[in-house]
């Protein structure tokens, strides 16, 4: 395979290698200046690292289709992209009119009423982990939002860990390997498996959930099929909470590395935390699209059909968009990242998301005074969509003395 070697004359972008999870940004900024429109020739795919056209494909759904799905792997890429990705997997206006049946719960009127019990959730997941001399910060950070979405749509308390380690399986990837392990599909099927039981007990048994609401809801006047629930439940529960839960470990680990940005992180500012985290090191690092017609990008003619990774985490580095991007900056403006994307694609979860990374550094930082990280015993995941980390381990200072 061709693997990044940060110092070679001509690095390899192959977004399937363990040495490129390691540290992608060497890759990016290379590509940035030397290859724009980058070609990958084994995986036949392009990929655009600058921000400006991210942002443009982005805007451009009519010529950058996702309708052959958002991944690269050979077994999710094609016309049956919707069974996995759903709506994702749509251009407008289907994408459009699934889009709208969440829209409302993820606006912002909502999303603030949500803060009190995220803050709950958060408080019942970190006690315990206080109690220890050193826990893994992973248990904290990806439990949160997958406790967050799995309430919303109705999974019980005791599922929730279960459903949370399926669905790291679901997001692995084998060392340069583009088809999904056993372990992959074993993990995918059970999740299946769960869906269409809790579809089942909705239907015969509504409650106050999203899941219920769902099976309530219309499309131009048809019921959703039960595939397309689970397909729902998948997008929501498995996608949404997979990257913030990274989101928060990539915090917390740049605030470690960073003695400032941990102080005054610390200290108060953990919206400006979670914001510049995002900018400079998304969890969210590709998306793929199908270009709908030839173009030509930077002098280099691309053809109708071809499939285009684009790069928001690399676009949030372009010097062109940041002023000194590769410094984490916690008073930077950080409103034009596209950590979340953009147009008609952007995160539906962006407000739910953010509330929920802000509130995990608040209450940290109401509980703790200072943190180590133990980065021998770390493990980042492996991923070609994703980044953060699978065990990051971690002890910390109380501010209300020793244990």
């Amino acid at each position: 395979m061709g693997y990044l070697t940060s110092t070679a004359a001509d690095p390899s972008y192959d977004p399937f290698s363990y040495r490129l999870h390691a540290d992608p940004y060497p890759a990016y900024a290379w590509m940035r200046e030397n290859a724009p429109v980058y070609r990958n020739e084994e995986r036949n795919f392009w990929a655009l690292s600058r921000y400006d056209d991210v942002l443009a494909a982005l805007r451009s759904p009519a010529l950058y289709s996702n309708r052959h799905g958002i991944s690269l792997e050979p077994d999710l890429w094609g016309t049956d992209a919707t069974k996995t990705s759903f709506f994702l997997a749509m251009d407008p206006p289907d994408h459009g009119r699934m889009r709208r049946l969440v829209g409302s719960v993820f606006k912002p009127r909502w999303v603030a009423g949500m803060q009190a019990r995220v803050r709950e959730l958060a408080r019942a997941r970190l006690e315990p982990l206080l109690d220890v001399e050193r826990f893994d910060f992973t248990e904290f950070a990806a439990a949160l939002p997958n406790d967050v979405m799995c309430e919303i749509v109705g999974i019980p308390d005791d599922d929730r860990d279960m459903i949370r380690a399926d669905n790291d399986l679901l997001n692995h990837c084998e060392d340069g390997v583009d088809t999904r392990s056993s372990a992959t599909v074993a993990a995918g099927f059970r999740l299946a498996e769960y869906y269409v039981e809790l579809v089942g007990d909705r239907r015969r048994s509504p409650r106050d959930d999203l899941t219920s609401a769902m099976i309530e809801a219309r499309v131009d006047g048809r019921p959703l099929t039960d595939s397309e629930l689970v397909a729902f439940l998948f997008l929501l529960v498995s996608a949404t909470n997979e990257s913030t839960g990274k989101q928060i470990g990539i915090a917390w680990y740049h605030g470690w590395r960073l003695p400032e940005v941990r102080s005054a992180g610390l200290g108060g500012r953990a919206a400006d935390w979670c914001n510049e985290s995002l900018r400079y090191d998304s969890a969210s690092q590709m998306t793929a699209r199908t270009l709908t017609q030839e173009s030509t990008i930077h002098g280099t003619r691309l053809p109708a059909g071809a499939r285009v990774v684009l790069l928001p985490a690399s676009g949030n580095r372009d010097p062109r968009a940041f002023s000194e991007p590769d410094r984490f900056d916690l008073d930077r403006d950080t409103s034009k990242m596209i950590s979340f994307g953009h147009g008609p694609h952007f995160c539906l979860g962006a407000p739910l998301a953010q509330l929920e990374i802000t509130v995990a550094l608040e209450e940290l930082a109401a509980r703790v005074s200072d943190y180590e990280l133990d980065m021998d015993r770390a493990r980042w995941i492996h991923s070609p969509h994703q980044r953060g980390f699978a065990s990051l381990p971690c002890s910390v200072t109380l501010r209300d003395g020793p244990r």
